[in-house]
């Protein structure tokens, strides 16, 4: 299993997902696979998204993680479920601990200098920047990039295709979430293949 920073670097966009309906996660993952973009966060917010997870690492060159986990509990249950990381949109101590114990990678949720320090004396150094345009942008990125000067993040939260470059310039940030990918409604393999590969593209 290759450690965060190996997987943050596989691609500038990680998509992230909220799937309604099982029968759509295939096709949605075999698109954004297709496209370029092999790293796949599913959120744990909708009832699918635990057999999403099992059905979307069936997919050749997929690796699939689960977003949204607020818990122990929850991380068990996304890792039996074959997920290959774990993100948090927050930090807190039980949920490291337990991500150290199940030696599954994770990326946890930081918004401020206090969350990346406490997220250092548990022995992390990547973080997922959330929610990124929300708690100052780019900017605030910077400055905290400017102290914290080992630690790597994954900016998410309100990037678009249009800002996604200005944020992967920074050399703090290895990649960006996205949400953009597989926008709702009914889904297009086409229209998500285009935008994954485009996505790809911004390396």
């Amino acid at each position: 299993m290759p450690d965060m920073d190996v997987l943050l670097r596989r691609a500038p966009v990680i998509p992230v997902l909220m799937i309604d309906r099982i029968d759509d996660a295939l096709p949605i993952a075999a698109a954004l696979v297709a496209g370029g973009l092999p790293v796949l966060e599913v959120t744990l917010r909708t009832p699918a998204a635990l057999e999403s997870i099992r059905l979307m690492r069936q997919i050749p060159g997929a690796i699939v993680g689960a977003g949204t986990v607020l818990n122990a509990a929850q991380l068990h249950g996304a890792q039996n479920a074959g997920a290959s990381f774990i993100v948090s949109p927050g930090l807190t101590t039980p949920l490291a601990r337990a991500a150290a114990a199940a030696e599954i990678d994770f990326l946890p949720g930081v918004a401020n200098a206090a969350d990346i320090m406490a997220g250092l004396d548990l022995g992390l150094d990547h973080f997922k920047f959330f929610p990124a345009e929300a708690i100052g942008g780019l900017k605030a990125l910077q400055a905290y990039a400017s102290v914290f000067r080992n630690v790597r993040f994954c900016p998410t939260g309100g990037i678009s295709p249009a800002s996604a470059p200005d944020w992967l310039a920074e050399d703090a940030v290895l990649c960006v979430g996205g949400s953009w990918l597989v926008p709702p409604g009914p889904v297009d393999p086409a229209g998500i293949r285009s935008r994954a590969a485009d996505a790809a593209a911004l390396i």
